[in-house]
């Protein structure tokens, strides 16, 4: 039996997801992620290991851009095969991939001009990975595949998409291979979330078992920090807000995260655990994905399904308010009172968040209220460890502003529950590949795979090639 696969990609790293199976004389790419590792970035100028008009298949896990951020330049260079995933994976990637490309073009223009003024050339073309228009006509090759059901999708390939818990539409991928009479089973488990989080199902325990697993190590060597109660530290930074007649701003990502929040804040101002507050959702991309939410409610959990029979959506509530014109963004700079305004980015690199923070920083009575990771060198990172001034717009700022964080909104599995989430897989795999971590994480935690449930396990080199006997 002939069966190869390939690791292109979030190997001893967290981004660049990308896989290849063959068998058949058929190959089926598994996501085609973004690097997002400064120290990586030149991998996404480069051309692929698997020229992508020789694909039969690409099997999407969800969609975040590590996962989905290159298949515009899949199109862009050759793909004209199908793009299988869920349809809430579908719809959001449609709009990170755009997204995307739409700053790629405007990066481009900005450099380019820049480079101009300065005389000199930068290490990356002047021109974009890709544009808009490649990720819309890649965006016609997606194929939904429904949650559990076995879809056929090239000569000897089936795969199974299972709940994975992560974001909205996110999956684990059961993909059977058969070949020469005999047949191989390889569980990808795309990014594993947490259990009991706001709205989402819990990830799905396998009942059965898989030949080899390939699996994510993000937080491959620690436990999340103790959470606490996020309702009641959400409720004392708004009251607290209130109290000084300052401003709550929160940095978030557009999904999942935004989301999430909403549902709390929902249910604070339903138990008037907190005063009447407006709201404001301003990030055109989290808006779009809210919108998706309420178009898939058969992906929610029990609690936000009866939230609905209720006639109360978990994503919405009186004074939630979105935002999507520049002008209503900057109006909202000019409301008397307290008001929350959740906008992006998560980390403070761009978008929307630098004019609010703009605008609060200075003020001793307003909260900066950061729910997400921080990644080093980011303004986010500056901001929480207590920097004095920081600089917005090319201009100095002095941070006045009260600062706090909430631990408990990640939506990666811990250690714990990665080990847990491998456990639970009845039958032991021939051999575990581990992906998705640093490369110290991903290694040690395959050795910890190994000593526990005694089966072969390793974390891949760039460019490794396996024979799946």
């Amino acid at each position: 039996m002939d069966v190869k696969i390939r690791f292109l990609g979030a190997t001893r790293g967290v981004t660049g997801s990308q896989y290849v199976v063959e068998a058949n004389n058929q190959r089926v790419m598994i996501d085609c992620g973004y690097y997002q590792e400064r120290a990586l970035q030149d991998r996404n100028w480069e051309p692929f290991k698997v020229a992508p008009d020789t694909l039969d298949a690409v099997l999407l896990t969800h969609a975040h851009l590590d996962h989905c951020g290159l298949i515009p330049k899949l199109g862009k260079e050759g793909l004209r095969a199908k793009v299988f995933c869920t349809a809430a994976t579908g719809d959001i990637a449609q709009i990170v991939m755009k997204d995307s490309a739409k700053i790629q073009e405007e990066d481009a223009a900005y450099k380019k001009k820049r480079h101009k003024r300065e005389g000199r050339k930068g290490k990356y073309p002047e021109v974009p990975l890709f544009t808009i228009e490649d990720a819309e006509r890649v965006c016609g090759l997606i194929s939904h595949v429904p949650f559990k059901q076995t879809t056929r999708i090239a000569n000897g390939f089936e795969a199974t998409f299972y709940e994975s818990g992560h974001i909205l539409g996110a999956a684990s991928i059961l993909l059977k291979v058969s070949s020469e009479g005999k047949t191989r089973t390889i569980l990808f488990s795309g990014d594993i979330g947490r259990n009991h989080v706001p709205i989402l199902r819990d990830p799905t325990v396998f009942p059965g078992g898989a030949d080899y697993v390939v699996m994510e190590s993000t937080y491959g060597d620690r436990d999340h920090k103790d959470a606490g109660d996020i309702h009641q530290q959400l409720a004392d930074v708004v009251n607290e807000a209130h109290r000084t007649g300052g401003n709550v701003i929160i940095p978030s990502f557009a999904v999942e995260r935004s989301q999430e929040l909403m549902y709390y804040l929902g249910e604070l101002l339903e138990a008037k655990r907190i005063p009447p507050t407006m709201v404001f959702v301003d990030s055109p991309m989290a808006v779009r994905v809210t919108d998706i939410f309420r178009r898939h409610p058969e992906l929610f959990d029990e609690e936000a399904v009866e939230k609905l029979n209720r006639g109360k959506h978990p994503c919405d509530f009186p004074s939630l308010k979105m935002t999507k014109s520049t002008a209503q963004s900057k109006a909202i700079n000019y409301i008397r009172g307290t008001i929350i305004v959740i906008a992006g980015s998560g980390m403070c690199t761009g978008g929307r968040i630098k004019h609010h923070l703009k605008a609060n920083l200075g003020r001793p009575e307003s909260t900066i209220l950061f729910v997400g990771y921080q990644a080093q060198g980011t303004l986010g990172r500056h901001i929480l460890q207590g920097a004095d001034t920081i600089r917005l717009h090319g201009e100095p700022h002095k941070v006045r502003a009260r600062i706090a964080q909430i631990h408990g909104f990640s939506g990666h599995a811990g250690h714990s529950e990665l080990i847990t989430w491998v456990s639970a897989i009845k039958e032991k795999p021939r051999r575990i590949f581990v992906t998705h971590g640093e490369e110290k994480v991903a290694i040690q935690f395959a050795q910890e795979l190994e000593t526990t449930l005694g089966v072969p396990s390793e974390a891949p080199e760039f460019d490794s090639t396996y024979n799946l006997e």
